[in-house]
């Protein structure tokens, strides 16, 4: 048993260190141990032995996560079919609205981008095919938590709780069952600065035939041009539509 659980501690040490890599964009021994509070020479085997594995490059002393990790996304994201669904409806919305487009589903509690297209008139933001956001601070992950039994939001809550990201961030429990509870009723969420200054963002769900939420749709942008009757209304529409023939997609292929 103890030389299982040095092996569990072992990978998520391995997992933690690659992490860390990540939000650092490449790092050497020192700062990723000093970071994470781990011995330098743990640090220092780890990084060997995924670099010997080609997980992770070294440059000058400079690790960083290597492109393997781009083989198993894609591999990943392949084998969704609802990746294959989406995509098309998403460069559509994109060039419709001149603005940010993007597909996401719920893993593990949290949201996840699995594909994004961007308009003539799109703004950069830091959404990326693979980038995991709480649910309850963006238009994506409220139509999905509102698509889902209220244990399961409950759990969700319990687990990543309601972290403030801007002043618009929702972060009681209460107010957030009732706004999806107003997005039931509309069928569509809208983000209103809630997890970034500045940005609007309205989206609507993907439902199997069985009544699964199986992802959402959204479209964002400046609060300077999402607004009035393009905002309540138009785009809200176009979602509908495209998630509607995602699900035909989905049904009858």
């Amino acid at each position: 048993m103890a030389g299982q659980n040095n092996t569990i501690d072992a990978t998520k040490t391995s997992l933690r260190i690659i992490e860390e890599l990540k939000r650092l964009d490449g790092a050497g021994v020192t700062t990723v141990a000093d970071e994470l509070g781990i011995a330098k020479s743990t640090v220092h085997n780890h990084l060997q032995t995924l670099t010997e594995e080609e997980y992770i490059n070294c440059e000058d002393g400079v690790y960083r996560v290597g492109l393997r990790f781009l083989e198993l996304g894609e591999y990943t994201r392949n084998r969704m079919d609802i990746y294959e669904k989406a995509r098309p409806e998403v460069l559509a919305l994109a060039e419709e609205t001149g603005e940010m487009a993007n597909a996401a589903v719920e893993e593990h509690g949290t949201g996840v981008y699995i594909t994004r297209a961007e308009g003539t008139e799109a703004v950069s933001v830091d959404t990326y095919a693979g980038k995991r956001v709480k649910l309850h601070c963006t238009a994506l992950g409220k139509t999905i938590l509102a698509e889902l039994p209220e244990d399961r939001v409950d759990e969700i809550i319990e687990t990543h709780g309601l972290p403030e990201r801007t002043e618009n961030t929702i972060t009681d429990p209460d107010e957030l069952k009732a706004e999806l509870d107003a997005i039931r009723d509309r069928g569509y969420a809208y983000d209103r600065e809630e997890r970034l200054p500045g940005l609007r963002c309205v989206a609507a769900p993907v439902v199997s035939e069985d009544g699964r939420v199986v992802a959402a749709l959204s479209v964002s942008g400046p609060t300077t041009r999402i607004k009035g009757d393009l905002f309540h209304e138009e785009i809200p529409e176009l979602l509908r539509s495209s998630a509607n023939v995602i699900e035909i997609n989905m049904a009858y292929s």
